[in-house]
């Protein structure tokens, strides 16, 4: 294909904004999709992201309209997968931005933005939704321009539920964005932006063709990894994988490749032929980095065997999911795995347990910390439990990050005590237009893995939105709260906190397992420790079976005896019971 007829570009967009209904109607104009096959979401191929109406995973597709050949990739617009929309800024020459009128530019929006930026690509503003009847589409187009500097007159006005100005899009991508600047007289050299794992061939690499040509049956070596294949297949998204003979420079397809290891053919790799190989490998970006942990278990010992088999396959077609095995003597054999944020955790979690049949138990979500050693020596920890005695630790480090929040006005008080109490260091504000701030922070990012968005959520009727960044990490006053059932201490449930505020931490631990555990046949305490200190303790009452119910008369001594022997075997009890926590009570206390 003449690379003067070629656009590689993509869509990006916060949340909800409507770009995957506008992928759609795209598809639609180009007759690229036949009618009688058109569903709505066509790029979003999992359940999943169906019913929760967002994009999970990227998702390619060549397009033909007025002799231009047109390669879209559709995008993820939560910040849990912002590696996924940087992983197609880097295949593409531009970008459409899309804006939602009703809702305006949100925390997700500016990060795109700024990503698309760094890789230079020419973007084209879209103001979406214009349909509906609380549309702002002028106010909108102004936060555009005050925010980002574009001209009004380059906005388009698009209704993608309706298909209204739709085209209109397709004619300036051609016009604006620049077509690819390939040599496909130079050695070939294609970039790896995804990965994908067919059980029947092996490894599909997602490419960008930068130089030269891959055709089918040839040799070809993965530069990074030092790892040579075969090009058993290539072809291109339509959106399913269609077969071709040859893929040129500038285009974006696929190459099957026989590997059975989908770590093998690493993101950000380079492939080249390995007749008259590329010298040196594409300048690769970022490998992505888990910023949350928990571990999983099996509820039933026995599915071990199953979990491990599910994780594996799972890693296959999720190259961010990371994990190791891990036992903890209260739950099993399970795995310490690492997120991208809480919604990766919960979409992993979900998959594991629709597709895996799996029953599962997630420990509390954690971060990795920085163990500074009274000897000199650091170590990074990624669960409480692996804590070692204080006594060897010099000072624990915690990552912190950058917080933007995107708010109306009106919630300004709410959302700066809602940060500051989570230990939020305020930065600056930003206006974005009339009534709309954007707001920066520094947080400690444990402070905003669990309930937070919930709570930012709530204390702004649903209008405020974030991302956050990581920055670095920073010497805190941690401190470890060990709960203790029954005077035996529960790795599972231990954590790490600020000092401020372990002491309700610990209440709130304790009171919840008051309500979680069932009664025993004795009394259990139930307490919260920093290391010798006992800051939160609750008891459970003891379930007193009435061992005089069978008496139907006689001496009151009878009545005694049986209560004496009663107390007596409690109090035996007391000094040997164990305490079994039930699955439901992790369950119960891991949901806050």
């Amino acid at each position: 294909m003449d690379q003067t007829k070629i656009r590689n570009f993509c869509i990006i967009a916060h949340i909800d904004h409507g770009k995957s209904t506008l992928a759609d109607r795209l598809l639609e104009l180009t007759g690229t999709i036949e009618k009688r096959k058109m569903k709505e979401q066509i790029l979003d191929q999992m359940d999943l992201e169906r019913e929760r109406g967002i994009t999970i995973k990227l998702q390619p597709v060549r397009m033909q309209y007025n002799g231009y050949e047109l390669n879209l990739i559709d995008t993820p617009g939560h910040v849990d997968f912002s590696y996924e929309v940087s992983r197609s800024l880097a295949a593409c020459e531009g970008a459409i931005l899309v804006v939602d009128a009703t809702q305006g530019i949100q925390a997700q929006t500016l990060a795109n933005v700024k990503l698309a930026q760094d890789h230079e690509l020419k973007i084209i503003p879209v103001i979406n939704k214009i349909d509906l009847p609380n549309a702002d589409a002028k106010a909108t187009a102004e936060e555009i321009t005050t925010t980002f500097g574009f001209d009004k007159d380059e906005m388009i006005l698009v209704s993608a539920k309706t298909g209204e100005n739709v085209a209109k899009i397709l004619d300036v991508v051609i016009e604006k964005i620049p077509h690819p600047r390939s040599d496909s007289a130079r050695s070939t050299r294609a970039m790896i932006f995804d990965s994908k794992y067919d059980k029947h061939r092996g490894v599909v690499a997602y490419v960008r063709v930068v130089s030269g040509n891959v055709t089918r049956n040839q040799g070809i070596r993965l530069m990074n990894a030092s790892i040579d294949a075969q090009a058993i297949e290539v072809g291109y998204f339509a959106p399913e994988l269609r077969k071709s003979d040859t893929l040129d420079a500038g285009e974006v397809g696929y190459i099957v490749t026989g590997l059975r290891e989908v770590g093998k053919a690493r993101v950000g790799d380079t492939i080249t032929t390995k007749v008259e190989p590329a010298v040196t490998p594409l300048p690769g970006y970022r490998e992505v980095k888990p910023m949350v942990f928990a571990s999983i278990f099996p509820e039933s010992g026995d599915d071990y065997p199953r979990l491990r088999d599910a994780m594996d396959k799972l890693k296959l077609n999720d190259a961010s999911l990371s994990f190791e095995p891990e036992n903890i003597p209260s739950l099993g054999f399970g795995f310490r795995t690492g997120f991208l944020g809480l919604l990766h955790m919960d979409i992993v979690q979900e998959r594991l347990q629709r597709e895996f049949e799996l029953d599962l138990v997630l420990t509390s979500p954690s971060v990795a910390y920085i163990i500074n050693k009274a000897n000199g020596d650091a170590e990074t920890i990624y669960s409480p439990a692996k804590l070692p005695d204080p006594s060897l630790i010099r000072s624990l480090s915690e990552p912190w990050v950058s917080l933007e929040i995107i708010s109306p006005e009106r919630y300004l008080g709410q959302i700066m005590n809602l940060v500051t109490g989570r230990r939020g260091v305020y930065q600056t504000t930003n206006y974005l237009g009339p009534n709309r701030l954007d707001l920066r922070f520094e947080v400690p990012l444990s402070s905003i893995i669990t309930d937070f968005y919930d709570k930012l959520k709530g204390v702004s009727a649903g209008y405020a939105s974030m991302n956050y960044d990581l920055l670095d990490y920073r010497e805190s006053d941690l401190v470890k709260i060990d709960i203790l059932v029954a005077g035996d201490r529960v790795d599972a449930l231990a954590m790490i906190s600020h000092a401020s505020v372990a002491e309700p931490e610990g209440r709130r631990i304790v009171e919840k397992l008051k309500e979680l555990i069932p009664k025993q046949q004795f009394a259990v305490a139930l307490q919260a420790a920093i290391g010798g200190k006992v800051i939160a303790r609750e008891t459970l009452a003891a379930l007193r079976k009435d061992v005089t119910a069978k008496l139907y008369g006689g001496d009151v001594t009878r009545k005694m005896k049986l209560l004496k022997k009663q107390k007596k075997g409690k109090k035996r009890l007391l000094k040997f019971g164990k305490v079994d926590i039930p699955q439901s009570a992790f369950l119960g206390l891991l949901r806050r």
